[in-house]
């Protein structure tokens, strides 16, 4: 049974003063968008009679096919908690589905909810638990915002050298009276550069909470007259922004299957099957976890970020990392991945990896418990150690050749997402950036 049902949401609306509702989705891109109704339109809403111009949203419809309705997600209704004088504001989390009443193939959501269906018919349910990075900067005068950071400070510095502290408090706060479980906030390791933990959940919940995440930091940097970006690398010479997915499998029982007391560092079969799937299909879905051109400023070697495809329990320069805690805490960290990846279509692509691995039994290598990055280019060809791709280009070359990272995205979403990326790459191969201007200009 769900959380809330229609008389339950109607109820609070009258007793919190809600005035306006948002009815939320996310692009193929990962970008949020939301149509706004006034409470008058609530009843409407919830029967998924909201209509809206899908030709509108990039990714999603030709101009001849774009009537589309959002179905909202009951499970995900929430009021924000911070008050407006024309009164309160509350959100449901929408599934986009097409005229016929279907469910749309270009949703990021629907994709989703398709691969968490194979993986039940396989017995499995997946848990996610996001490790986001973003930076704060501070804001010009009109508003808009600069790359000077907010502070000096490093990894776990406190306030005052941590000015930002202040900011991630009341996100903190805002984001548990939205009902998540945060589990640490602190200041990284660069300049100006947070994270804010919270619990794993069930994938499309997680997923859910992602995007919200995201608009909460957002939100509340805007309020302390500070820009929030989840850019993977906003400045060069200091370390970019990740989002590790730490993620594991259970049973219908809840039982966790990365665990087996009598198995080899105690992970089961299954453990292993699902790194050996990830470590096969990574290059391919690098694209989705790592979706702009950005995204390859941070994937280079001396910043903490993962470039080699490895596994280890014992260090974090490999791709795929096994933490200590066992038993039903068991699970596998997933390095690479960066906030500007779409949660849905990431963690999508991740679990298709995973459950390829499993049912082809797709044996990992040897695990690599050595520094990656002082590994000379002999060493990593002589331990068979691959490495990521370079670029978004490249990426997408390595996706559209993985008939597993394909179908799980599907024809409609695969097309989209390349034609966009490849034109993207395009516009930034054929910039002229100031660094080739200091270079060649006076030289040549």
């Amino acid at each position: 049974m769900g959380r809330y049902t229609a008389d339950q949401i109607m109820a609070e609306v009258e007793e919190r003063n809600i005035r306006f509702i948002r009815m939320q989705f996310s692009d193929v891109f990962g970008i949020l968008k939301n149509v706004s109704l006034p409470v008058s339109q609530l009843e409407k809403a919830l029967n998924g009679e909201i209509m809206f111009d899908g030709s509108s949203v990039e990714g999603f419809a030709r101009i001849e096919e774009s009537d589309m309705y959002l179905k909202p997600d009951f499970d995900t209704w929430q009021h924000f908690p911070w008050d407006y004088s024309e009164g309160s504001i509350a959100r449901l989390i929408c599934d986009v589905h097409d005229s016929n009443g279907e469910p749309f193939i270009g949703d990021p959501r629907c994709v989703l909810r398709k691969t968490l269906k194979k993986a039940a018919d396989m017995g499995y349910i997946l848990n996610v638990g996001p490790e986001a990075e973003f930076f704060l900067f501070r804001t010009d005068s009109d508003g808009a915002p600069t790359l000077t950071t907010h502070d000096q400070a490093g990894y776990f510095d406190l306030s005052p050298v941590d000015q930002g502290s202040y900011a991630r408090r009341e996100m903190v706060n805002s984001l548990e009276e939205m009902g998540y479980e945060v589990e640490a906030s602190h200041h990284e390791c660069a300049p100006g550069q947070h994270e804010i933990d919270f619990k794993y959940g069930e994938a499309l919940a997680a997923a859910d909470r992602i995007q919200t995440f995201k608009l909460i930091v957002r939100s509340v940097a805007s309020r302390h007259g500070l820009h929030a970006t989840f850019m993977p690398k906003p400045i060069e010479g200091i370390a970019g922004s990740g989002m590790h997915m730490n993620q594991s499998l259970c049973d219908k029982e809840g039982n966790n299957v990365f665990f087996d007391e009598n198995g080899k560092n105690e992970l089961s079969e299954t453990a292993y099957y699902y790194i050996g799937g990830l470590l096969k299909h990574v290059k391919a879905f690098t694209a989705i976890t790592n979706p702009v051109v950005n995204s390859y400023k941070r994937l280079i070697t001396g910043y903490e970020a993962p470039v080699y495809i490895a596994w280890s329990g014992k260090n974090r320069s490999p791709l795929v990392r096994v933490p200590a805690k066992r038993g039903n805490s068991t699970r596998l960290e997933l390095r690479s991945p960066d906030p500007a990846a779409n949660p849905y279509l990431a963690e999508a692509v991740m679990l298709a990896a995973g459950l390829d691995g499993i049912k082809n039994k797709i044996e990992p290598p040897p695990a690599c418990d050595r520094n990656l990055y002082q590994l000379t280019a002999a060493d990593r060809k002589e331990l068979g150690i691959d490495c990521l791709p370079h670029s978004l280009d490249e990426a997408v070359g390595e996706l559209l050749k993985d008939d597993v990272i394909v179908d799980t995205l599907g024809e409609h979403v695969t097309a989209c997402f390349c034609e966009a990326k490849r034109g993207e790459f395009a516009a930034f191969n054929s910039t002229v950036t100031p660094w080739e201007i200091e270079q060649y200009l006076a030289k040549y």
